[in-house]
């Protein structure tokens, strides 16, 4: 009996290649593709697919979203993102909205597969890069995680430093501050200063 498949991104070339990578494989059955999240919930309803593969960043309904909505109205689906997206901002919120997997879009087809069959039968798997970081961040961030520069750059954010104030503290140019604090965000798993003040703080990586 086949596997029932629907594939959900939003870029042509990407839905064409899946489907001629999953037509290689006999228990494999594409029964629909989607370009945006508002699609998936349709094909979800009068498709039936036992897996769905989801694309984070789409227009209309984002991947997130459509994870949540289809699983409130069916539960049985296995949705398996697959996506260029890595950090923890991503990944926690996927897991948390009842994803089975998440792989990369530079997955090799073998371990595609695999992943699929596996979420047929319940099973759950991440890309190990993926698994690394949801392993880390779930048995908290450590200073270790932080370089020193980033830690200094947080601690002159937890005392009302703007970038430039930072930059001329730190005798480094504003762009860079920017570019910590990207690489703060990744690493933290959140998305601006506050937060991550606020979580460096609670977890004692910097001290107010």
């Amino acid at each position: 009996m086949s596997i029932r498949i629907l594939i959900a991104d939003d870029h042509p070339i990407v839905r064409n290649g899946l489907l001629a990578l999953l037509a290689t494989q006999p228990d494999f059955e594409v029964v629909g593709e989607a370009s945006n999240g508002k699609e998936v919930l349709e094909l979800a309803s009068s498709a039936s697919p036992e897996i769905i593969l989801m694309d984070l960043q789409m227009p209309e309904m984002d991947g997130l979203s459509a994870t949540k909505e289809v699983l409130a109205i069916s539960p049985v689906v296995k949705i398996i993102i697959l996506t260029t997206y890595e950090t923890n901002a991503d990944i926690l919120p996927a897991i948390e909205a009842g994803a089975i997997g998440y792989l990369l879009k530079d997955t090799v087809p073998e371990s595609l597969f695999n992943a699929i069959r596996g979420a047929a039968r319940g099973e759950m798997t991440l890309a190990p890069s993926v698994a690394q970081k949801l392993s880390r961040r779930l048995s908290g961030v450590s200073k270790q995680d932080l370089s020193l520069r980033e830690i200094e750059v947080l601690e002159l954010a937890a005392t009302g430093d703007t970038n430039k104030e930072i930059a001329d503290k730190l005798h480094i140019t504003e762009t860079t501050v920017k570019s910590h604090f990207v690489h703060i965000f990744n690493k933290l798993g959140v998305s601006d200063r506050t937060a991550a003040v606020t979580f460096a703080v609670k977890e004692k990586i910097i001290r107010i």
